[in-house]
């Protein structure tokens, strides 16, 4: 087989090919002895139907299709070393055979994109400042502190950050209504666990005493429900409070491995940091990669979005039930799976065109991939997954690996070029 003219447009060919009619007539026989056991003709027992008296009750085509998908992988090869980078399925647009046998066809084939390359270099990026603010450090030892405090009943009217055992029930017009009924429920009371206004009118109840407690629905609650005053009968059954530890030195040796309070807060200091840091830094990375994205031009093929959307779906699903849920139930959220799909496709589009961005980038900066980068990441995935390197090596190809380690370097370099700026701070409303 042979190409004859190929028209490019954009991420698209049209290409018009010749197959040999020797190379068509060996697929035909391929395809006939695999479909020939399924094939019944008056007069031959299943399966025993010569090639010649089905093509003649069927017409001389009826194995065309399928002997052209039999020679497809030939095709691709074909077009492949004539210099065209294929990145989906070629589709047969037209078909037409010759007088000595030959069929001509036409394609229409898919492309990897060209790519023109904006601006990636010394970008204005807007990057934060690392800072860890006292109260920060102060909230970081309140959660430590409760998480070794301890619980107490009292004999005393609740207060706000006890916890009320209490029984409940609400009404609106004098009907009780679904959901509003509670036995034994441990209300932290200044927790906004309840609608506004009913934990504050708790405080005050001691154990054993009933009381009625008006509130109203917040407008963005439930349609039915939204704006509508009700009434809860409201019994403590109990009343406990939180006792938390000093805040001393001995509490710092119960709970960290340090003596004193300054060293605790130096730790805290230096570990938020860090995670600030290491926060902002990855955030200004993906804005810079995000801002030279938007200066490249270039066509994206459906087929490579598609691609990037079906992985995408797949490693949601598989997120989804290492947390014990399943995607149906997730993509209900948006509507269904279609929708889903719909609402994730944006996003599936960004993506590629990062992806070929950064290989444009690879190969305009002449970045090259060392055999010995590729073993070390091959001992780097084998060692995070617990598996064997041969394992590693079976389900990912050296390309592959070759092709996101460029990817990364590309990236490193349209950050490491970035110029961090001062975010920008939002402006206070002119007075009138």
């Amino acid at each position: 087989m042979k190409i004859t003219n190929t028209t490019r447009e954009g991420s698209k060919a049209s290409v018009e090919m010749n197959i040999a009619r020797d190379t068509l007539e060996q697929a035909k026989i391929k395809v006939y002895a695999k479909a020939k056991k399924n094939i019944m003709l008056p007069g031959f027992r299943k399966g025993h139907a010569p090639r010649k008296m089905v093509e003649a009750m069927y017409g001389e085509d009826v194995f065309l299709e399928d002997a052209i998908e039999e020679i497809f992988p030939e095709v691709f090869e074909c077009l492949t070393e004539s210099g065209l980078k294929v990145v989906g399925t070629p589709g047969v647009t037209a078909m037409d055979k010759q007088e000595n046998g030959d069929l001509a066809i036409k394609l229409d084939v898919p492309l990897y994109p060209e790519v023109t390359l904006g601006q990636y270099k010394g970008l204005e990026v807007p990057k934060a400042e690392a800072e860890v603010k006292e109260e920060e450090i102060d909230a970081e030892i309140d959660r430590m502190a409760e998480s070794v405090s301890r619980i107490e009943t009292v004999e005393r009217p609740a207060q706000l950050g006890d916890t009320a055992n209490i029984d409940f029930e609400g009404f609106i017009d004098g009907v009780a209504f679904d959901g509003g009924k509670g036995e034994g429920f441990d209300l932290k009371l200044g927790s906004g666990q309840f609608i506004p206004g009913f934990e504050e009118q708790v405080v005050g109840m001691s154990a054993g005493e009933e009381r009625d407690i008006d509130v109203t629905f917040p407008e963005d609650y439930h349609a039915d429900m939204a704006g509508k005053p009700a009434v809860f009968h409201v019994k403590v059954n109990g009343v406990k409070e939180t006792v938390r530890p000093a805040l001393d030195d001995e509490f710092v040796k119960d709970v960290s491995e340090f003596d004193t309070m300054d060293a605790l807060r130096a730790d805290i200091r230096e570990r938020f940091l860090k995670e600030k840091t290491d926060s902002i830094e990855s955030t200004f990375k993906s804005a810079a990669i995000e801002a030279a994205a938007s200066n490249v031009e270039a066509d994206i093929p459906a087929c490579m979005v598609d691609e990037e959307l079906e992985y995408q779906m797949r490693q949601t699903a598989y997120q989804l039930q290492m947390s014990g849920m399943s995607m149906d139930q997730y993509a209900q959220i948006f509507g269904g799976e279609a929708q889903m799909r719909q609402t994730m496709r944006p996003n599936a589009e960004r993506q590629v065109k990062t992806q070929v961005m950064l290989a444009k980038i690879a190969e305009v900066e002449g970045i090259e991939i060392p055999d010995e980068e590729i073993e070390a990441e091959y001992n780097r995935m084998a060692a995070s997954y617990s598996m064997d390197v041969a394992d590693v090596k079976a389900r990912m190809g050296a390309e592959d690996v070759k092709t996101d380690l460029l990817a990364r370097k590309a990236a490193a370099l349209v950050a490491d070029n970035a110029v961090a700026v001062a975010p920008k701070t939002e402006e206070a409303p002119a007075e009138a």
